[in-house]
């Protein structure tokens, strides 16, 4: 029997300390970050809303949105992926068919957050918070509702910035008795906050390091030397994408030939390269 995906992912977290998990958009960037060397992926659900939608990361995105880039993801590489749940869609009954459907399209874990839905953007203002006990609610449903054991629930909160550091200390440990195989606290902004969550739970914590937000960048050896041990970078190489698409686009627009921007592409057997495309093409003659 094949091991799953989220034993992969438990295996990677014993043995990667910390683990570098990096955010993927679509099937390209999977093989990319394996070209890379990354060991885990990342499926951010603001990277579902703005790349495959043109949309804000403000809860209009639907499960099935989701699941299909979690398919065409899985599809192609054979790396643990970890996906943003947001807050499950719904009631205890919609997380439950969140979880199923995470696990037949291939996930090794979700996180699910203590916002009220629609959700905002963990960076921004205006958030609201449901009651911890409404969140330990949703974790007991997504426990109950694994049908692989191994497959991993994550409690994200992003009651910091809203609630006190003891308040929040206090969510993190009621997600852990929740169930809750990871902790994950959005909009950190002190590297020694991550110590003291570290210290009063017994499970992983998690930091989530993404650009221009309100958690400095961190490195490696500062996350691990206050006790994380998996490190999200969810949207870098989108950020990076774009801005080098954009170039891209003025430069044709402008100067009438890409000529001058060559160098910043991708070649045709690169591409090639990551796609196997040899391969295929053997067995199309074949």
């Amino acid at each position: 029997m094949n091991e799953s995906a989220g034993s992969r992912l438990r295996k990677l977290l014993k043995e990667k300390d910390p683990l570098q998990v990096v955010g993927v958009i679509n099937a390209c960037c999977a093989l990319l970050a394996q070209q890379a060397g990354f060991k885990a992926l990342y499926l951010s659900g603001a990277g579902v809303a703005n790349a495959a939608w043109g949309l804000p990361d403000l809860g209009i995105t639907s499960l099935a949105d989701v699941t299909e880039e979690v398919r065409r993801i899985t599809g192609c590489v054979n790396l643990p992926l970890l996906v943003d749940g947001d807050t499950g869609w719904g009631s205890g009954l919609n997380i439950q068919h969140t979880i199923h459907e995470f696990i037949r399209a291939g996930a090794a874990g979700v996180h699910l957050e203590d916002q009220f839905w629609p959700k905002r953007c963990g960076h921004r203002s205006g958030k609201r918070l449901i009651s911890s006990q409404e969140m330990v609610d949703r974790l007991k449903a997504a426990v109950d509702a694994r049908s692989d054991p191994n497959f991993i629930i994550i409690a994200r909160t992003d009651a910091l910035g809203i609630e006190d550091l003891g308040a929040v200390i206090q969510r993190a440990v009621e997600y852990e008795k929740a169930g809750a195989d990871m902790i994950f606290v959005e909009a950190v902004t002190d590297l020694e906050h991550y110590r003291q969550f570290a210290k009063a739970v017994q499970v992983p914590v998690l930091a989530n390091i993404t650009e221009f937000g309100q958690t400095p960048l961190f490195s490696v050896s500062d996350l691990k030397s206050v006790g994380v041990k998996l490190i999200l970078y969810p949207l870098s190489a989108f950020r990076a994408m774009n801005k080098a698409a954009l170039n891209v686009y003025q430069t044709i627009r402008t100067k009438g030939s890409q000529s001058t921007v060559i160098d910043t592409m991708q070649t045709r057997e690169e591409l090639y390269q990551l796609l196997d495309y040899y391969k295929y093409e053997q067995q199309l003659d074949s």
